[in-house]
């Protein structure tokens, strides 16, 4: 491995000692930052994945994970590609792994018409091209370490599409709700669940026509559920106003508020990391952690949403949800218990003590701004203004940095940076905290010039795992430091079949477990830490939204954000 500075007889008896030992190997060095190398046992294993015991490992397997109970599964804005793309194959993947049943029956309903069989046809190209992908196998597995690709497997498709059917309504139109009554009468158990996979406008509408029409009203032992998308509201005001809407209709255990990022495995397991290693909660605070980075950058442009995003931007479309869930992943209390009551309990707390910002204290911890044309691998790109549905002369935000401070006792004075952008030099999601640096006197008489900062790094997407930097002597007669990064990588330890990141929530919806679904008081402290900065776009007086070049790390102001703190942003990738 480069810059390891090991000689091959070195590594070959390093090998030989591990596996006399049963210990397991560890990175002293990485280049690149992603290496695949195990070096760490996860704790929690995907839900989707069947047990498997690794040799070494003392644990016998668990018992296999039951299966959701029936239900008839709706499916509203079923010709979206939400449906299309995410829900139907991680529906797929369910069935692969054993987890749904012959008693999940789906129902699509959209106001286009359509047949079961055209709607099945439709739905199972894209299936297939999400099932049919190259993975690499765990390092542990048996077969061989070369990437390997999935298939598609016929019978499990048609398992799952001959319960698949079209429903063709009106989203406001009473008899559309009659429809689905004798839908789910002529069900095995009456259970059902409403996937509101529709534009936000609907949202409110169709909850409460299914409460008008008794769709929501439980019964007989059977359960009634909602799942809504995000976005939750487009400002504070609009997302108490639609909770309000929707719990006049529904109790707060019927809904599942949606937010795909908590149903990524590595998301889940910050949790397990903090909580389930002992030495995480001794530094865990403002004594040890200098500031919390947050990244959600893309390499993407706006593509076919550019009617949606110019409505919305950076800002609305990522932070009260996507970034501030990390936030409260990184920054919660620990919860009495794992259930969901206790946990989302911790959650709220900690958005809600995000410190309220003035309208100068907003503009001056922000940074909005837009992507340029460029060149990038000799193709032009356009920039955000040239893309197709964009206003000329639109101010929408397609990055946005923001500095938040939390106020209570563990992170008092620790500033959270977040970042998220389109157009980006990577595709980087990422949580990189950053701990004081060590005292420099100690070396003050020698070669070292500075002390860098030890980074623990939740790596989210891609190359997910986690990354630990710390400083090493380099060999030689002279004390110098490396930078040396440790890491742990799903990849190499576990056999990562192909999801979307939606089968753990819609698992976790059909059996009633609302850990990784949001609460009304979540989503609104949410908006309420966010409303400051939207105040502060919207205002008179607020300064042109700036503009980075299409491949680049972002604008120059954003760096400008940190360095007036003495700090500089984790580098992307």
């Amino acid at each position: 491995m480069a810059g390891a500075n090991k000689s091959e007889k070195s590594n070959k008896s390093e090998k030989a000692a591990s596996a006399t030992t049963g210990a397991k190997t560890v990175s002293r060095a990485r280049v690149p930052r992603h290496p695949r190398n195990p070096v760490a046992k996860a704790i929690q294993r995907p839900r989707t994945q069947q047990p498997v015991q690794h040799p070494g490992d003392p644990e016998s397997p668990r018992a296999p994970v039951p299966r959701a109970p029936g239900a008839l599964l709706v499916l509203f804005g079923a010709k979206g590609d939400l449906v299309k793309r995410l829900l139907l194959p991680a529906l797929y993947n369910l069935t692969r792994d054993g987890l749904l049943g012959d008693d999940v029956d789906i129902l699509g309903v959209d106001h286009n018409p359509n047949t079961d069989a055209a709607f099945r046809s439709q739905l199972k190209v894209f299936v297939k091209a999400q099932a049919v992908k190259k993975v690499k196998p765990a390092v542990h597995a048996a077969t061989s370490k070369k990437l390997q690709r999935t298939h598609f497997d016929t019978a499990v498709w048609n398992d799952l599409a001959k319960r698949i059917h079209y429903l063709q309504g009106d989203f406001l139109a009473p008899d559309t709700y009659a429809q689905i009554q004798q839908r789910i009468d002529a069900h095995a158990n009456g259970n059902a669940v409403f996937y509101l996979a529709t534009a936000p406008r609907f949202f409110g509408d169709v909850v409460g026509q299914l409460a008008q029409n008794g769709l929501l009203a439980e019964s007989g032992g059977a359960f009634r559920r909602i799942v809504i998308e995000k976005p939750f509201g487009s400002d504070l005001a609009s997302a108490i106003a639609l909770n309000q809407r929707i719990l006049s209709s529904a109790s707060e255990q019927q809904i599942y508020r949606i937010d795909h990022f908590l149903g990524k495995e590595t998301v889940q397991n910050i949790l397990v990391s903090r909580f389930a290693n002992g030495l995480f909660e001794t530094f865990w605070n403002n004594h040890y952690i200098d500031h919390i980075q947050i990244t959600a950058a893309e390499t993407v442009g706006v593509e076919e949403r550019a009617n949606f995003y110019d409505h919305t931007g950076a800002l609305r479309d990522m932070v009260p949800n996507h970034l501030l869930q990390l936030v409260a992943m990184i920054a919660m209390e620990p919860p009495a218990a794992f259930g969901a009551d206790a946990l989302r309990a911790e959650k709220a707390k900690v958005i809600g003590a995000i410190r309220p910002q003035t309208a100068a204290e907003a503009r001056a911890n922000s940074v909005r701004a837009q992507y340029r044309a460029e060149r990038l691998n000799g193709a032009p790109v356009p920039g955000y203004r040239e893309e197709e549905n964009v206003k000329r002369g639109s101010q929408t935000e397609t990055y946005v940095a923001l500095k938040l401070f939390i106020d209570n006792w563990r992170w008092m004075g620790v500033p959270f940076y977040l970042r998220t952008g389109k157009r980006m030099s990577v595709r980087d999601t990422e949580i990189a905290i950053c701990f004081k640096p060590a005292p420099y006197a100690q070396f003050r008489d020698t070669a070292v010039d500075r002390m860098q900062p030890n980074y623990l790094t939740f790596q989210i997407q891609p190359d997910e795992g986690m990354w630990f930097d710390f400083q090493a002597k380099q060999p030689g007669p002279e004390l110098r430091l490396s930078n040396i990064q440790m890491g742990f990588a799903y990849a190499d330890y576990f056999s990562m079949t192909p999801s979307t990141g939606y089968e753990t929530l819609i698992y976790d919806c059909l059996i009633g477990d609302q850990t990784l679904f949001q609460r009304a008081d979540n989503i609104e402290n949410g908006w309420r830490a966010v409303q400051p900065f939207l105040d502060a776009f919207a205002a008179a007086d607020s300064p042109q939204v700036a503009h980075y070049a299409a491949g680049s790390e972002g604008p120059k102001e954003a760096d400008a954000l940190l360095e007036r703190d003495g700090r500089s942003w984790h580098k992307l990738g």
